[in-house]
């Protein structure tokens, strides 16, 4: 593992053993921080480049990657400020590293920050899978390149029946969303709360290889 002191996040960056696999950008929860995720990245896509930052906002000492002003309430100034600043970091990273756009692997404050990325930033990310993400903004926004084509992304959102954070109709919501703006979303409801379980693991590599790996060349 190697990190590069002089771009704007902490991070952690793992090179790819697996030429042509497409990296991971791996975003990590409330309190998580740039190693919280290195597992999850490896089991999901064995060999590919791992890019990790940390989120730059603190909430009681818990690293975010925006703030919030109550439990399910965005300061969404700040959340398009921090989502903007993500999106300098991956093309700046890219450049460092030599990377192609990365897939965005988010869990919880991770995957809404992706989700941010996915409607304002559309070029930053290959495809996202969301785990237990919300929907990022109240109203519908308008993307930064707007008046550039861009074609949507693979995005798989993979929330929980028994979720006590995200309501059905908030993730129904962010679905939508994402729709709208041209992204061919999947979404699960699966048997579970916030936290993540071995069927999130398995629909995601599953993700992951029909999306991306599949189409690698040999």
């Amino acid at each position: 593992m190697t990190k590069n002191h002089n771009l704007s996040f902490v991070h952690q960056f793992v090179p790819a053993t697996a030429p042509g696999r497409t990296p991971l950008l791996l975003l990590h929860g409330t309190g998580g921080d740039e190693n919280d995720l290195l597992g999850l990245g490896s089991a999901l896509s064995p060999g590919a480049a791992l890019l990790s930052p940390r989120g730059q906002v603190l909430e009681h000492g818990m690293p975010r990657f925006f703030r919030r002003l109550a439990e399910g309430v965005f300061d969404e100034d700040d959340l398009k400020t921090r989502a903007a600043d993500l999106a300098g970091f991956i093309d700046a990273a890219r450049t460092a590293y030599g990377l192609p756009a990365p897939i965005a692997i988010g869990f919880s404050n991770g995957a809404n920050i992706a989700a941010a990325l996915l409607l304002l930033h559309r070029k930053a990310l290959a495809g996202a899978i969301l785990l237990r993400a919300m929907a990022p903004f109240r109203a519908p926004v308008t993307p930064n390149n707007a008046s550039t084509e861009h074609n949507g992304v693979p995005v798989l959102v993979l929330s929980g029946a028994m979720d006590p954070i995200v309501p059905a109709d908030n993730a129904a919501r962010l679905v939508g969303s994402l729709r709208e703006a041209g992204h061919a979303v999947d979404h699960e409801t699966l048997p579970a709360g916030h936290n993540l379980t071995q069927a999130d693991m398995s629909l995601a590599k599953r993700f992951l290889e029909s999306q991306f790996i599949a189409n690698e060349p040999a």
